[in-house]
């Protein structure tokens, strides 16, 4: 299943606020003959690149973690000793534990030290690749590698799209929503069933175009929790760049996936 079943996190997400339009001495707005006061509007505006920098940056030492995690965990035997150990209830446990660990991050993540927050987003990351190590039993290196430069480059896109568009996706979360429970719903019921490869690869490509559109619209949701959360400080800051990381990190992950299962050679 390329969706790995963990609930997406949400976060108290805040519209950009409607300020008040500044006065000068007597009453007149400023922009009627008064000059705006670029410097403030450069201020924030580096203050949102640096932030969305930070979140980007995050989500990628978080993929790197997973892929070096999935990588050692496959040449080392590691994940088959341990389902050979634990059965089916070892893997129902690892499970488990990754929603666990989202939920705990995404609810609390603002009343963590920055630095407990970020521990256990690296220990998700290290999670889900130990969970992931199995593609490498499945796949071909070289169709892995093929699939990962696909999707980061398809992602990338995706947030400069997300980043720039002027089309607000905000408005669609729930549309999102409902289209990601039909997708983990379906897949379920496939779990129990013998899909053909063309029921797979149909699933697939309808994942990929619901995680696309869920790329674009966390890279809108990202600017926005940074609008919201900039007067609070820099700790502030970092604990949400550490959520929206999350996000991202999800977003992605199964971007990879469903694009593997659907072009990836196997093996």
């Amino acid at each position: 299943m390329a969706f790995n079943g963990n609930p997406r996190p949400q976060a108290p997400y805040g519209q950009y606020a409607q300020q008040p339009m500044p006065t000068m001495q007597g009453g007149e707005p400023y922009g009627m003959g008064s000059p705006i006061d670029t410097n403030a509007a450069y201020s924030f505006e580096k203050a949102e690149r640096v932030s969305m920098s930070r979140a980007y940056a995050e989500m990628a030492v978080g993929l790197l973690v997973t892929a070096l995690t999935a990588y050692l965990t496959a040449r080392t035997g590691l994940l088959l000793a341990f389902m050979q150990a634990t059965g089916a209830l070892g893997w129902i446990g690892m499970a488990v534990v990754q929603v666990a660990f989202a939920m705990i991050l995404s609810v609390r993540v603002m009343r963590m030290r920055t630095s407990t927050a970020r521990v256990m987003f690296y220990l998700y990351a290290a999670l889900m690749g130990f969970t992931l190590s199995t593609i490498f039993i499945t796949y071909s290196l070289p169709s892995i590698m093929l699939t990962l430069v696909i999707s980061a480059g398809f992602f990338f896109v995706l947030s400069m799209l997300g980043l720039t568009t002027r089309r607000n996706m905000l408005g669609m979360g729930s549309i999102f929503m409902a289209g990601l429970l039909m997708l983990i719903l379906v897949q379920v019921v496939m779990l129990f069933l013998a899909p053909s490869d063309t029921a797979l690869r149909v699933v697939s490509a309808i994942g990929i175009i619901l995680f696309a559109g869920l790329t674009m619209y966390d890279a809108q949701q990202t600017r926005v929790i940074f609008a919201t959360y900039r007067s609070q400080g820099p700790e502030a800051i970092k604990r949400v760049s550490i959520l929206c990381a999350l996000n991202l990190y999800l977003d992605f992950v199964n971007l990879f996936l469903y694009i593997l299962n659907l072009v990836g050679d196997r093996n």
